[in-house]
């Protein structure tokens, strides 16, 4: 049976909703297709407001929750009635992450379900990783799941977002972990500089690499940890941000996009990966991948735009259709919880 379903995805960066209606069907082993897909890019005051939400009280955290949640619901309303949709079968919505502390327990994905299925009607399926959290596990990351079953045809799957992240085979199991951020320093960085984004990482190419900087990020404890591991907003605010304080931003690009190359393809060689797809808003920074083809043997595959763009916002409505089938959709594997399970809560 062929399911219909749209998946939504806020990454940290902050550069839009994206939406994604897809079609998923098991025989032997389950098969997708993109149907339809766009980004669309919040307002000053929505992304002002995401941005700052980590320093709302909780009063207003809450009440902002049920608006973004509306917000959502809205802007599902509107895509369905723009490409006149029929016989959707679930919503399934990522949030969008404020707090991410899973050595506490908690984890936040803002957006209430009920209020998003109120606008359109439609059963969604959110919060997928509050459950993982509970369960010992790092909340994140969960797109593995997808990788398994959608994408079993390459070594490895990389992504590069707000933060970076790999996805692959290892003695039979899928693991994962977070690698390095990614866009959520270098879209700031780039700001200083009044642009929204390092397009192409051309500003970075015109700095020049410090070696002091860089080997203070090389040093962070976080990248000798082993797997499973994952990245927050919170762990940049501490160890991050600082460093890049009263620094020139056009060198602070330059020195951040090496360290990112670094690290990433430290990863991919440890793990002799031989070919890896790679997806995410950094796909295009193409300085960055140049640097990451330098440093490593193994086949970099830059995919058609829509899976580039919205791989992650498709396998959050394929995690929508393993939970609304009760199958499991969280890797205990990548997230080091106590056991695979099926997460996310029906509205």
């Amino acid at each position: 049976m062929k399911t219909l379903a749209i998946g939504l995805m806020s990454g940290t960066s902050l550069d839009g909703l994206d939406i994604c209606l897809a079609e998923f069907e098991k025989q032997n082993s389950w098969t997708f297709q993109i149907l339809k897909a766009e980004t669309l890019p919040y307002s000053k005051d929505w992304e002002n407001r995401l941005r700052t939400s980590v320093h709302l009280s909780a009063e207003e955290l809450l009440e902002l929750h049920s608006e973004y949640g509306f917000y959502l619901g809205r802007q599902v309303k509107d895509f369905i009635g723009k490409y006149q949709l029929e016989n959707i079968h679930l919503i399934a919505s990522h949030g969008h992450t404020v707090f991410h502390q899973p050595q506490r327990k908690f984890t936040l994905q803002i957006g209430d379900g009920r209020a998003i299925k109120l606008e359109t009607g439609l059963p969604v399926i959110y919060d997928f990783r509050s459950q993982d959290v509970l369960m010992k596990g790092n909340g994140a990351p969960l797109v593995p799941v997808g990788d398994e079953l959608l994408f079993s045809e390459y070594d490895a799957c990389l992504n590069l977002g707000g933060f970076s992240n790999i996805s692959l085979r290892l003695n039979d199991q899928r693991i994962a972990f977070d690698i390095a951020p990614v866009n959520i320093i270098l879209n700031r960085l780039a700001e200083r500089l009044n642009q929204s984004f390092d397009n192409n990482g051309n500003l970075a190419k015109e700095g020049k690499i410090d070696e002091e900087l860089l080997k203070k990020l090389n040093s962070l404890d976080f990248y000798t940890q082993s797997h499973p591991k994952s990245l927050g907003i919170e762990w940049c605010s501490q160890f991050i941000f600082p460093l890049l304080e009263n620094r020139e931003p056009v060198d602070s690009l330059a020195t951040m996009t090496e360290h990112i190359a670094q690290q990433i393809s430290k990863a991919i060689n440890e793990h002799h990966s031989k070919n890896i797809l790679f997806t995410g808003g950094g796909t295009y920074n193409t300085f960055l991948i140049d640097k990451i083809k330098s440093k490593t043997a193994s086949e970099i595959i830059i995919p058609k735009k829509e899976i580039i763009d919205y791989k992650e916002a498709l396998i959050f409505a394929f995690m929508g259709v393993l939970k609304m089938n009760s199958e499991i959709n969280v890797l205990s594997s990548a997230t080091g919880s106590t056991s695979d399970h099926c997460s996310g809560v029906m509205a």
